[in-house]
């Protein structure tokens, strides 16, 4: 799992989705051919919160989840990238408890969750590349100036993470379960946060809100603090999930947000992006 993880759109949860955009990851070199040492795999029918998430001592858990979710936290790549496969891959809902015989790092887990995917659901895939409808995220002033929500972060995440790594303790959640080091997006409330974020991150995190993969050319390095209030669309929320707070209905939209709120603006775009194409998948016997 990325150090900095991820949350997915209107999920608040630790996922996989590794740091690209644009390529389907493979297992890396050292990591193929690893596997969970136990795997339970259960049609969800009660709902719920959707999660899928890696916890410390290698244990690996998805909670009311579909298949091309599951997918797409193991290759590391978007919703939109994901093509072809029988409808039920969006409709049927897992449930998924997996055991490796220790710790794992992000490379690892992504392998061994691809291993159990080949193993339980008989997936075969391909990656090519297609054009596809984006956004693009680029800074929204010509002086490059950033908005009154957005400023450069004073955390060092890189040596955060390393001390945690050591035996270090990881700082306690703020309020509403921010982490020193990621980003909460709650769309039914209308709200993003970030606490040293790299655009890439929120590149990958828009994707939800606006439909389409965004692709980050604002040119910013490092990382930044956020907090945008937007007007969140109708049907943003999961299903299962509990309903939030109702959100502020005089805010602007989320593309107006970033520009005021930000200085960000999205742009849309075409191009070239690789894509994961199912050959076959079928359904998992029963545990």
């Amino acid at each position: 799992m990325s150090s900095r993880a991820a949350v997915v759109w209107g999920i608040v949860s630790l996922v996989l989705a590794g740091p690209g955009l644009v390529r389907a990851q493979a297992p890396p070199e050292g990591a193929a051919g690893k596997t969970f040492d136990v795997a339970s795999i259960k049609v969800n029918k009660e709902g719920g919160p959707s999660s899928v998430r890696i916890t410390p001592g290698g244990m690996f858990t998805v909670t009311n989840n579909n298949l091309r979710n599951i997918i797409r936290n193991a290759f590391g790549v978007t919703n939109a990238q994901i093509v072809g496969g029988p409808a039920w891959i969006d409709e049927d809902r897992f449930d998924i408890t997996a055991k490796a015989a220790g710790p794992s790092d992000q490379p690892q887990a992504m392998a061994m969750l691809q291993a159990l995917l080949a193993e339980r659901f008989a997936l075969r895939t391909h990656t090519e590349r297609r054009e596809l409808p984006v956004y693009t995220l680029v800074l929204a002033r010509k002086d490059g100036a950033l908005g009154p929500q957005m400023k450069k972060a004073d955390v060092d995440c890189p040596a955060l993470f390393a001390a945690v790594k050591a035996g270090g303790k990881m700082p306690a959640p703020g309020p509403n379960g921010s982490l020193p080091c990621g980003i909460s997006v709650r769309p039914g409330q209308g709200v993003i946060t970030g606490n040293a974020v790299s655009m890439e991150q929120l590149a990958r995190n828009l994707m939800g809100g606006v439909g389409r993969i965004v692709v980050d050319k604002t040119g910013l390095t490092g990382f930044y603090d956020l907090n945008m209030t937007f007007s969140p669309e109708p049907g943003q929320l999961p299903p299962g999930a509990p309903a939030p707070p109702p959100a502020d209905p005089s805010a602007p939209s989320l593309f107006t947000a970033m520009q005021e709120q930000l200085g960000l603006k999205l742009e849309p775009a075409r191009e070239p992006i690789e894509v994961l194409v199912i050959d076959r998948v079928k359904r998992p016997a029963p545990d």
